[in-house]
């Protein structure tokens, strides 16, 4: 059968062509500004008539309100692209700060309007909310009410989104700047690299652990080279947030990453007991892995190195070409979806020097398209992480239709519709494996995807958790943090690592990013929801698609634990859900166990 090849460089240009040199941008930033600034004078003018009438004035700002979060949106996620494939791109480091600076002035905007909707009465908002065609927006409108009820006057809160540009936001930017900076020394064939973060990370998954150990050796130096501002910039970022908790009266640190997750932290505890309760049969995976690669343990450099010596390279066609075929089998509408994002060139996949490390989908709603970055180097996980991100390209093509302020779905749900994708995939790759050796190599890696989830993700919640409550008292030194962090990791992995990363924190973008805090916790959540929603599609079959693209134009517009209900009938606070999720999971490191035992 016939590969079709397609490019591993994306195309921006039809959104803006030139880059940071076009016209076209600042224009479009010009009318995003203008957008934002009529949307916040026609905020700042509205009197409520707290009544029924207030209804059409209502929906002429949510009319306002979608155009510069559209606009905003799109030119934020373009410039977004522009730094990730050239960390070097100077002009467009000065339009991600004007881009920061916008988002602050219309956030304030938001922050005013919600503060109008408190100033209604219960009775009047009930009334409102249940006319055509706010009804549509009650769920969102009603949330935004809830949440400025828990906030400062509208004053304080607009003076907080103001420092935020200059004091909250720009240490997460200078993270991006130092990270950019950063080289990691490594020597192959007598020859001296000095390689990217993003390049020096896709060398954990070289078979050869020499190499392995080398660069781990080489990545500790480099970050703990930038510890101390690092650190200083961890603080910070910690420091004004907890600052802005302790003046709203917020005392748990987990209270705003789960309204942002629209999740009940019953949700979450429950979540973590179980997987904690099943966390032996992890353990003797790492060591299976150990003993197979002729170690006592395995340290951290090793947790992604790839079992046996059968040839797993994936060319980048081949992969992709494996992608569509899967998908084709799941559904028509995501198989059609996916070949049109590798024809239209929506992946940046090349492998170079200069990209910013990691994988990303970001959605560019002018143009109803998504742009997919990652550094694809021919390992399976490589061919997971690309079917990954095409699932969030998904889900954007599933609520295409849906407006765009009820599109505004939590991270834990987000990773839903990507780890779905990723096990259509991972689940293939096992299923067509030509031997048993190579059987095992593909269950290895996808095993390795569930110790990152949930060990992984778990050592990140167990640190920043730990971390917040010290950063109460006062500054924590670099030196202190590593510690922290090696304990959540001792205690997330069950002590059975030889050695571990205490800067890991340093090299994590995910701890310093300021949109969302917390970033670990719904990456698990999503990968288990997705597993009942998983095996409710392999009950069904292909039927099932329409059926959870209904569930993905859903993420939005209600709570997940209502969202469970509604689709999976299943309630999220209880033990069974998750013992059953978790179960499936584990099912993959019986049958490695099984296939090893010989071995």
């Amino acid at each position: 059968m016939k590969v079709n090849t397609y490019s591993e460089i994306w195309n921006l240009d039809v959104f803006f062509p030139k880059g940071s040199d076009s016209d076209e941008l600042q224009k479009f930033i010009v009318q995003t500004e203008e957008s934002i600034k009529g949307f916040e004078a026609k905020v700042n003018n509205w009197t409520p008539l707290n009544s029924v009438e207030d209804s059409q004035f209502l929906q002429e700002l949510l009319r306002d309100l979608e155009e510069a979060a559209k606009k905003l949106t799109h030119a934020g996620a373009f410039i977004g692209c522009l730094l990730a494939q050239n960390t070097k791109d100077k002009k467009a480091y000065s339009l991600d700060a004007k881009i920061t600076s916008l988002g602050a002035v219309f956030q304030t905007a938001i922050g005013s309007l919600d503060h109008h909707f408190t100033t209604i009465d219960d009775s009047v908002w009930g009334q409102l909310v249940a006319t055509e065609p706010l009804k549509e927006f009650s769920f969102v409108l009603t949330e935004s009410r809830e949440k400025a009820k828990e906030k400062l006057s509208k004053e304080e809160e607009a003076l907080i989104s103001t420092l935020e540009v200059d004091g909250y936001h720009s240490w997460g930017q200078l993270y991006d700047l130092i990270v950019s900076k950063i080289k990691v020394p490594f020597s192959e064939n007598d020859e001296e690299q000095q390689l990217s973060v993003g390049q020096a990370f896709n060398k954990f998954s070289n078979p050869d652990r020499e190499i392995r150990a080398a660069i781990f050796k080489n990545w500790e130096q480099a970050w703990g080279n930038q510890a101390d501002i690092l650190a200083k910039t961890l603080n910070h970022l910690a420091g004004f947030r907890l600052s802005v908790y302790q003046k709203r009266g917020w005392g748990d640190v987990l209270q705003e990453p789960l309204s942002i997750n629209r999740m009940e932290k019953v949700t979450l505890e429950t979540m973590w007991s179980v997987i904690s309760q099943h966390k032996q049969k992890l353990v003797n995976y790492l060591e299976r892995k150990a003993k197979l690669l002729g170690l006592k343990k395995l340290s951290w450099f090793d947790l992604d190195a790839p079992y046996g010596k059968t040839e797993t390279k994936v060319p980048y066609q081949e992969g992709a070409h494996f992608i569509e075929q899967n998908f084709a089998l799941f559904g028509e509408k995501l198989a059609a979806f996916t070949k049109n994002a590798f024809e239209e060139r929506w992946i940046e996949a090349e492998d170079r020097p200069g990209k910013a490390p990691g994988g990303f989908c970001t959605y560019l709603p002018e143009n109803e398209q998504s742009r997919i970055f990652m550094t694809y180097s021919g390992t399976p996980s490589n061919v997971s992480t690309l079917a990954h991100e095409l699932g969030h390209a998904f889900h954007s093509y599933a609520m295409r239709e849906v407006p765009f302020l009820n599109c505004n779905y939590a991270m834990n749900v987000a990773e839903t519709a990507s780890t779905f994708a990723e096990m259509i995939v991972a689940d293939a790759a096992v299923k067509n494996a030509k031997d048993e050796e190579e059987k095992l190599v593909l269950l290895d890696d996808k095993i390795q995807r569930t110790v990152a989830l949930l060990m992984n993700i778990h050592a990140r919640f167990l640190f920043e958790t730990s971390f917040y409550e010290e950063r109460k008292v006062g500054t924590v030194t670099a030196d202190r943090i590593s510690e922290l962090m090696l304990a959540a990791q001792k205690e997330a992995y069950c002590d059975a690592l030889e050695e571990y990363h205490p800067l890991f924190w340093a090299s994590k973008l995910h701890f310093f990013i300021t949109d969302v805090p917390f970033y670990n916790f719904p990456y698990t959540f999503g990968y288990l929801f997705s597993l009942g929603i998983y095996a409710q599609a392999l009950e069904e079959g292909k039927g099932y698609e329409e059926k959870y693209m209904a569930l993905l134009r859903d993420t939005a517009s209600m709570k997940v634990e209502d969202l469970a209900q509604k689709h999976l009938q299943v309630d999220l606070t209880q033990k069974d859900f998750w013992e059953k999720a978790v179960g499936t999971c584990l099912a993959d490191i019986d049958e490695f166990l099984e296939l090893t035992e010989k071995k």
